[in-house]
Protein backbone atom coordinates (compact mmCIF):
# COMPACT_ATOMS: atom_id res chain seq x y z
CA UNK A 1 0.00 0.00 0.00
CA UNK A 2 2.41 2.37 1.09
CA UNK A 3 4.96 1.60 -2.40
CA UNK A 4 1.39 2.46 -4.36
CA UNK A 5 0.59 5.92 -2.47
CA UNK A 6 4.32 6.95 -2.98
CA UNK A 7 3.52 6.07 -6.77
CA UNK A 8 0.73 7.88 -7.23
CA UNK A 9 1.74 11.30 -5.08
CA UNK A 10 4.79 11.33 -7.67
CA UNK A 11 2.49 10.70 -10.65
CA UNK A 12 -0.02 13.06 -9.77
CA UNK A 13 2.41 16.40 -8.66
CA UNK A 14 1.61 18.91 -6.37
CA UNK A 15 -2.27 19.21 -8.39
CA UNK A 16 -2.18 15.26 -6.70
CA UNK A 17 -1.13 16.02 -3.30
CA UNK A 18 -3.76 18.85 -3.28
CA UNK A 19 -6.69 16.76 -4.40
CA UNK A 20 -5.73 14.27 -1.78
CA UNK A 21 -5.58 16.35 0.62
CA UNK A 22 -9.27 17.90 -0.21
CA UNK A 23 -10.78 14.12 -0.36
CA UNK A 24 -8.56 13.20 2.70
CA UNK A 25 -10.65 16.29 4.73
CA UNK A 26 -14.06 15.43 2.39
CA UNK A 27 -13.79 11.77 3.40
CA UNK A 28 -10.95 10.19 3.94
CA UNK A 29 -9.76 7.72 1.17
CA UNK A 30 -6.18 7.90 2.43
CA UNK A 31 -5.41 8.81 5.86
CA UNK A 32 -3.22 12.11 5.84
CA UNK A 33 -0.34 10.09 7.50
CA UNK A 34 -0.09 8.11 5.03
CA UNK A 35 0.30 10.56 2.34
CA UNK A 36 2.22 12.72 3.64
CA UNK A 37 4.59 10.32 4.21
CA UNK A 38 4.36 8.93 0.87
CA UNK A 39 4.91 12.42 -0.24
CA UNK A 40 7.96 13.03 1.41
CA UNK A 41 9.27 10.28 0.31
CA UNK A 42 8.81 11.12 -3.17
CA UNK A 43 10.47 14.61 -2.75
CA UNK A 44 13.39 12.73 -1.39
CA UNK A 45 13.64 10.95 -4.63
CA UNK A 46 13.57 14.32 -6.56
CA UNK A 47 9.78 13.96 -7.62
CA UNK A 48 8.20 16.44 -6.11
CA UNK A 49 9.46 19.70 -4.25
CA UNK A 50 9.55 19.45 -0.24
CA UNK A 51 8.31 23.13 0.04
CA UNK A 52 5.76 22.74 -2.69
CA UNK A 53 4.47 19.75 -1.21
CA UNK A 54 4.35 21.48 1.94
CA UNK A 55 2.51 24.12 0.59
CA UNK A 56 -0.34 21.99 -1.42
CA UNK A 57 -0.70 19.91 1.00
CA UNK A 58 -1.95 22.75 3.65
CA UNK A 59 -3.81 24.71 0.90
CA UNK A 60 -5.77 21.00 0.08
CA UNK A 61 -6.58 20.87 3.75
CA UNK A 62 -8.10 24.18 4.01
CA UNK A 63 -10.12 23.53 0.80
CA UNK A 64 -11.65 20.22 2.50
CA UNK A 65 -12.19 21.96 5.42
CA UNK A 66 -13.84 25.39 3.76
CA UNK A 67 -16.49 23.21 2.67
CA UNK A 68 -17.15 21.96 6.19
CA UNK A 69 -17.08 24.75 7.74
CA UNK A 70 -19.48 26.66 5.25
CA UNK A 71 -21.69 23.59 5.83
CA UNK A 72 -21.90 24.49 9.52
CA UNK A 73 -22.09 27.64 9.43
CA UNK A 74 -24.92 28.07 7.41
CA UNK A 75 -26.97 24.99 9.18
CA UNK A 76 -26.25 26.16 12.46
CA UNK A 77 -26.35 24.20 15.51
CA UNK A 78 -30.39 24.00 16.10
CA UNK A 79 -30.85 22.76 12.31
CA UNK A 80 -28.08 20.29 12.29
CA UNK A 81 -29.00 19.00 15.44
CA UNK A 82 -31.79 17.04 14.22
CA UNK A 83 -30.00 15.64 11.30
CA UNK A 84 -27.14 13.75 13.96
CA UNK A 85 -30.37 12.46 15.83
CA UNK A 86 -31.67 11.12 12.77
CA UNK A 87 -28.65 10.11 10.46
CA UNK A 88 -25.28 10.87 13.02
CA UNK A 89 -24.89 6.82 14.00
CA UNK A 90 -23.71 6.25 10.40
CA UNK A 91 -20.88 8.85 10.87
CA UNK A 92 -20.07 7.79 13.74
CA UNK A 93 -21.51 11.15 15.63
CA UNK A 94 -24.36 11.44 18.12
CA UNK A 95 -25.95 14.56 19.95
CA UNK A 96 -23.42 14.19 22.32
CA UNK A 97 -20.32 14.47 20.79
CA UNK A 98 -22.04 17.13 18.72
CA UNK A 99 -22.55 19.12 22.40
CA UNK A 100 -19.05 18.38 23.50
CA UNK A 101 -17.61 19.56 20.27
CA UNK A 102 -19.49 23.15 20.05
CA UNK A 103 -18.69 23.23 23.85
CA UNK A 104 -15.16 23.12 23.69
CA UNK A 105 -14.97 25.51 20.75
CA UNK A 106 -16.90 28.07 22.36
CA UNK A 107 -14.81 27.74 25.54
CA UNK A 108 -11.31 27.09 23.71
CA UNK A 109 -11.98 28.25 20.33
CA UNK A 110 -8.65 28.90 18.12
CA UNK A 111 -6.74 26.55 20.42
CA UNK A 112 -9.03 23.85 19.83
CA UNK A 113 -9.21 24.44 15.89
CA UNK A 114 -5.17 24.15 16.16
CA UNK A 115 -4.22 21.37 17.83
CA UNK A 116 -7.20 19.70 16.48
CA UNK A 117 -6.13 19.64 13.50
CA UNK A 118 -3.24 17.30 14.52
CA UNK A 119 -5.97 14.69 15.83
CA UNK A 120 -7.43 11.88 13.96
CA UNK A 121 -10.82 11.85 13.77
CA UNK A 122 -10.58 15.37 15.21
CA UNK A 123 -9.15 17.52 12.72
CA UNK A 124 -12.19 17.13 10.24
CA UNK A 125 -14.75 17.01 12.03
CA UNK A 126 -14.19 20.03 14.12
CA UNK A 127 -14.72 22.31 11.30
CA UNK A 128 -18.77 22.04 11.33
CA UNK A 129 -19.06 22.67 14.90
CA UNK A 130 -16.44 25.79 14.14
CA UNK A 131 -18.90 27.09 11.67
CA UNK A 132 -22.09 26.41 13.62
CA UNK A 133 -20.62 28.46 16.31
CA UNK A 134 -20.06 30.69 14.36
CA UNK A 135 -16.26 31.54 15.00
CA UNK A 136 -15.06 34.50 12.52
CA UNK A 137 -13.61 33.19 9.16
CA UNK A 138 -10.50 35.10 9.57
CA UNK A 139 -9.80 33.08 12.58
CA UNK A 140 -11.09 29.58 11.37
CA UNK A 141 -8.98 29.68 8.47
CA UNK A 142 -5.95 31.35 10.15
CA UNK A 143 -5.66 28.40 12.63
CA UNK A 144 -6.76 25.34 10.65
CA UNK A 145 -3.52 26.83 8.41
CA UNK A 146 -1.13 26.89 11.13
CA UNK A 147 -2.52 24.09 12.38
CA UNK A 148 -2.38 22.27 9.34
CA UNK A 149 1.07 23.52 8.59
CA UNK A 150 2.83 22.20 11.55
CA UNK A 151 1.43 18.97 11.40
CA UNK A 152 2.05 17.87 7.71
CA UNK A 153 5.51 19.66 7.74
CA UNK A 154 6.16 17.18 10.60
CA UNK A 155 4.74 14.43 8.82
CA UNK A 156 6.27 15.12 5.41
CA UNK A 157 10.06 15.88 7.11
CA UNK A 158 9.54 12.34 8.45
CA UNK A 159 8.95 10.91 5.16
CA UNK A 160 12.30 13.16 3.79
CA UNK A 161 14.51 12.24 5.96
CA UNK A 162 13.52 8.31 6.33
CA UNK A 163 13.80 7.67 2.88
CA UNK A 164 17.67 6.38 2.94
CA UNK A 165 15.97 3.66 5.32
CA UNK A 166 13.25 2.86 2.91
CA UNK A 167 13.62 -0.69 2.85
CA UNK A 168 13.90 -0.83 6.67
CA UNK A 169 10.56 1.24 6.78
CA UNK A 170 8.58 -0.45 4.21
CA UNK A 171 8.70 -3.39 6.20
CA UNK A 172 6.70 -2.19 9.06
CA UNK A 173 5.09 0.41 7.71
CA UNK A 174 3.29 -1.90 4.95
CA UNK A 175 1.47 -3.80 7.69
CA UNK A 176 1.52 -1.64 9.90
CA UNK A 177 -1.28 0.42 7.35
CA UNK A 178 -3.42 -2.45 6.82
CA UNK A 179 -3.62 -2.90 10.74
CA UNK A 180 -4.87 0.83 11.16
CA UNK A 181 -7.46 0.01 8.36
CA UNK A 182 -8.68 -3.01 9.92
CA UNK A 183 -9.02 -1.24 13.19
CA UNK A 184 -10.84 1.54 11.93
CA UNK A 185 -13.22 -0.58 10.02
CA UNK A 186 -13.65 -2.73 13.14
CA UNK A 187 -14.04 0.39 14.97
CA UNK A 188 -16.74 1.32 12.50
CA UNK A 189 -18.83 -1.74 12.95
CA UNK A 190 -18.56 -1.52 16.45
CA UNK A 191 -19.76 1.73 16.69
CA UNK A 192 -23.09 0.87 14.54
CA UNK A 193 -23.88 -2.03 16.55
CA UNK A 194 -23.77 -0.04 19.77
CA UNK A 195 -25.87 2.72 18.17
CA UNK A 196 -27.96 1.10 16.94
CA UNK A 197 -28.65 -0.72 20.71
CA UNK A 198 -28.64 2.68 22.21
CA UNK A 199 -31.92 4.03 19.71
CA UNK A 200 -33.66 0.70 20.18
CA UNK A 201 -33.93 1.28 23.78
CA UNK A 202 -34.28 4.80 23.87
CA UNK A 203 -37.36 3.85 21.68
CA UNK A 204 -38.69 1.37 24.39
CA UNK A 205 -38.11 4.40 27.15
Amino acid sequence: MFEWVTNLVAAGGLAGVFALMVLENLFPPIPSELIMAAAGFAAARGELSLIGLIVFAVAGTVAGNIVWYELGRWLGVERFRPLVARYGKWFAVEEEDLDRATGLLRRFGPIAICFGRMLPGVRTLISVPAGMVEIPRGIFYFWTSLGSLVWLTFLAMAGFFLEDHYDKVEKWVEPLAWVVVGIAAGGYVAHLVFAFRRARRRRKV
